[in-house]
């Protein structure tokens, strides 16, 4: 009996003292703990609802019961200034209390939002939702907890109902976007892991996408470790856009390294590859759409098919039209000739001259007229 409780008593001290080197291991999103090792450190990582994930629109189950999203004091700006923190993973900025969330079975009260990007300006990817397959150039998540039920988000987010994040996908155009002004042009005052800086509060849903009706809904995880799965997750359809300056300054001026190292190595890529959906539903907010939607590689099918199809009936055409003229000239043409004309008197005559022009123009053959007779 005592042999038992001894292999108890070790069995939670070895529990404790892994659950505790995994909070303290120094995770990564490539190598050694990398992100297809994270499991290995944090079991939770391994779970069967983890996220992000792959959004198959097709498969998404309308919810009409779904009502658009209501953010609320998002726009109340207020006296203190917002941080700005280089956590070595992102770029995290606090919310104030005051703001929240609405529409949901419980009340959520705003924690911070951060960024996850490429490497590339967008053209290898960089948010950690897709949907049907298509990665955007960045992704925004805004992170809430369930204050109705914990008293704050470190105890929330370790139970199933704890966490609400707003996803947001984000593109590159032509022009700035000036809410997200509001972070990058202070990204310069935060390049090291573990620096932050006080920036000036602004309207929060102007980060937002216009339109928060339509978006799709599911129960996943944090998308970093200890990667709880805890989060009820709502990824916009709509696309917010930043210029591709802005872009190339979100990839580039940060370090996931402390000032003081001197290796020091550029903070991208620091978004996690989507993951199994393994039977979990995805909601939607909106019926399916009736037209559909097609791929580059199905529309320059259909694109290179028409041309052909143009050029076959131009082909058929030609040789139609090539047959109808042959059959013209040799069967129809003869059948409808002219009547001729009656000959003129003049016309009548030259047959005659032509006679007599032939048969006196051998000159030895002509004979001499008749002699008169004396």
């Amino acid at each position: 009996m005592d042999s038992v409780r001894m292999w108890i008593i070790l069995l939670i001290l070895f529990r404790q003292w892994t659950s505790c080197a995994g909070a303290d291991t120094h995770w990564t999103y490539t190598g050694s703990v990398g992100q297809t090792q994270w499991s290995e450190y944090f079991p939770h990582c391994g779970g069967t609802k983890q996220s992000p994930i792959n959004v198959e629109t097709s498969q998404a189950q309308h919810d009409p019961s779904l009502t658009p999203v209501r953010p609320l004091g998002y726009r109340q700006t207020g006296n203190q200034p917002f941080t700005l923190t280089n956590n070595g993973h992102t770029v995290e900025m606090s919310l104030p209390g005051w703001m929240g969330l609405g529409g949901l079975p419980w009340q959520f009260t705003a924690v911070q939002l951060h960024l996850h990007w490429g490497s590339s300006g967008g053209r290898g990817g960089g948010s950690e939702h897709t949907i049907d397959g298509h990665s955007s150039a960045a992704e925004l998540h805004v992170v809430h907890f369930n204050s109705e039920l914990y008293p704050n988000v470190s105890t929330a987010m370790k139970q199933k109902d704890g966490l609400a994040v707003l996803g947001v996908l984000i593109e590159t155009s032509e022009d700035t976007n000036p809410g997200f002004e509001n972070i990058i042009s202070y990204l310069e005052n935060i390049k090291h892991a573990g620096q932050k800086v006080p920036i000036p509060a602004f309207d929060v849903q102007s980060l937002l996408p216009l339109h928060l009706g339509r978006y799709f809904r599911y129960n996943g995880s944090l998308t970093t470790p200890p990667c709880y799965q805890s989060v009820l997750w709502t990824v916009f359809t709509e696309r917010v856009t930043v210029s591709l300056a802005q872009l190339r300054k979100l990839e580039t001026a940060l370090f996931s390294s402390p000032v003081e190292e001197s290796d020091s190595h550029l903070l991208q890529d620091n978004y996690r590859s989507p993951q199994p959906l393994n039977r979990r539903v995805v909601v939607a907010s909106f019926p399916p759409d009736t037209t559909t939607v097609y791929t580059v590689g199905e529309i320059c099918a259909m694109v290179i098919g028409a041309i052909c199809g143009c050029i076959g009936l131009a082909v058929i055409i030609h040789f139609v039209i090539k047959t109808v003229r042959s059959t013209s000239s040799w069967d129809v043409l003869p059948s409808v000739r002219p009547t001729s004309l009656p000959r003129s008197k003049e016309t009548e005559k030259e047959p005659k001259q032509d006679v007599v022009f032939k048969t006196t123009s051998n000159p030895e053959k002509e004979e001499a007229p008749p002699q008169p007779e004396p």
